[in-house]
C-alpha cells in the first residue's frame, strides 16, 4: 500500500517491490490521485498488478472513472483493477463540492455505470445506463476508447457497514475491507452481509473477493517492533474515532473507546489516543510477530478468506528503515508459497 509519490519515485518503488517478490501495489487516494504513479510504476515494473484503494467514486463522472480504468488496463495487459469507495460525506460535499446523498445507493448505481461503459467500451452493447443517480447514453465512435484485449476489469468497493456490504454483494467484484478490522468481524458481520447482498442480486458470494489490508508487524524484539507498535496503535486509534466504527471494538467486548478516543483526540492528546489501544486489541486488530513467523502467521489469519493480503505499513517502513526491504521480500516470497 502506497499513497503520494512523484512519478519518479513511483517507479523507484515499483522496482523494488517486483524485485523483492510482491505480486502488486495498492494506491491510496490522498492528496495524490492515483492514475499517474500507476503508470509512472507499471512502467517501471511491468509484471505487477495495481489496483486503487481506493479512488473516490462520488466527485467523479462514471465515465471518467471508466475511460481510466480501460487505459490503465490496456497499458498494464490486464494488469489493473479499479477500487472505488464513497469516501465520508464531509470530504465529498466539503472538500469535492459533490453530493453524497444516499451514499450505499449512489456507490450501487456508480458501479453499475461504469461497468455498462466498459461492456459499450468492448462493443458489446449500446451505452444506454439508466440509474437512480446516473445516466449515461451518448458515446459516438471518436470518443470510444481504443479497443484492446483487457476490457474484463474488475470493480471492487471499499465497505464496512451492512448496507456498502450489501451492495458489495449485489454489484462489486471485490471488497476493499477496512485496515481496521478483526476476524470476528469479517466472519460475523461482513462475509454474511456480502453473502446478502448476493443474494439479492442471484449471484455467489465467493464472487466477490476480499482485499485485506494489514497491520503487519515484524520484528525479532519488542525494541525492534516498538515504533512499529506505536505507529499501528497510532492510525489505529485514527480509525477508531469515527462512530460508525465503534461496533469494531464493541463486538470484541472493548467499550467505551470510540468515546475515549475522540475524548483525547479533542484533547489534543496524541499519544493518550495510541495508549488507549491496548495489547489485547492489537492483537484483534494487527499481526505481530518476529520476522520468520511472520508469513505463516499471515497465512493462518487470512489464507482461505482473503484474495488478496496488503501490506498497510510495509511501504512507510521501507522508506524510513533501507534494511527492512530484504526482510519484508522475504516475508512477500514465503507468503505466496504454498504451506
Amino acid at each position: 500500500m502506497t499513497g503520494s509519490s512523484t512519478w519518479t519515485n513511483a517507479g523507484a518503488l515499483a522496482r523494488t517491490v517486483e524485485d523483492q517478490g510482491f505480486s502488486g501495489m495498492l494506491y491510496t487516494e490522498t492528496g495524490q490521485v492515483p492514475w499517474m504513479q500507476i503508470a509512472a510504476a507499471a512502467m517501471a515494473a511491468p509484471s505487477l498488478t495495481f489496483t486503487t484503494g481506493i479512488a473516490v467514486a462520488f466527485p467523479r463522472s462514471p465515465m471518467v472513472s471508466a475511460q481510466v480504468a480501460w487505459e490503465l488496463a490496456g497499458e498494464t495487459k490486464g494488469k489493473f483493477r479499479l477500487g472505488l469507495g464513497s469516501q465520508v460525506k464531509g470530504h465529498v460535499v466539503r472538500r469535492y463540492s459533490s453530493d453524497f446523498d444516499k451514499p450505499a445507493r449512489r456507490l450501487l448505481d456508480y458501479v453499475l455505470a461504469v461497468k455498462a461503459c466498459f461492456k459499450a467500451f468492448r462493443g458489446e452493447e449500446r451505452l444506454n445506463h439508466e440509474g437512480d443517480f446516473y445516466s449515461l447514453s451518448l458515446l459516438p465512435d471518436a470518443w470510444k476508447p481504443r479497443s484492446h484485449d483487457f476490457g474484463e476489469i474488475k470493480v471492487d468497493i471499499s465497505s464496512v457497514g451492512p448496507l456498502m456490504n450489501s451492495v458489495a454483494g449485489q454489484v462489486a467484484d471485490g471488497v476493499h475491507v477496512h485496515p481496521m478490522h478483526s476476524m470476528h468481524y469479517i466472519e460475523n458481520r461482513l462475509l454474511p452481509e456480502i453473502e446478502q447482498g448476493a443474494q439479492l442480486a442471484g449471484r455467489e458470494s465467493s464472487d466477490v473477493d476480499l482485499i485485506v489490508p494489514v497491520f503487519a508487524v515484524a520484528g525479532d524484539t519488542a525494541e525492534e517492533r516498538a515504533p512499529w507498535v506505536h505507529r499501528a496503535k497510532t492510525q489505529i486509534a485514527f480509525y477508531g474515532t469515527t462512530p460508525n466504527y465503534s461496533f469494531q471494538f464493541e463486538d470484541l467486548g472493548f467499550e467505551g473507546v470510540t468515546t475515549a478516543l475522540r475524548d483525547k483526540m479533542g484533547a489534543g492528546d496524541l499519544q493518550g489516543m495510541a495508549d488507549t489501544i491496548s495489547d489485547d486489541m492489537l492483537d484483534h486488530f494487527a499481526l505481530v510477530s518476529t520476522w520468520n513467523e511472520m508469513a505463516d502467521r499471515l497465512k493462518d489469519r487470512y489464507e482461505g478468506t482473503a484474495s488478496r493480503v496488503v501490506m498497510y505499513l510495509t511501504e512507510e517502513q521501507m522508506r524510513k528503515d533501507p534494511e527492512s526491504v530484504d526482510k519484508w521480500g522475504e516475508v512477500a516470497r514465503a507468503s505466496r508459497s504454498k504451506k
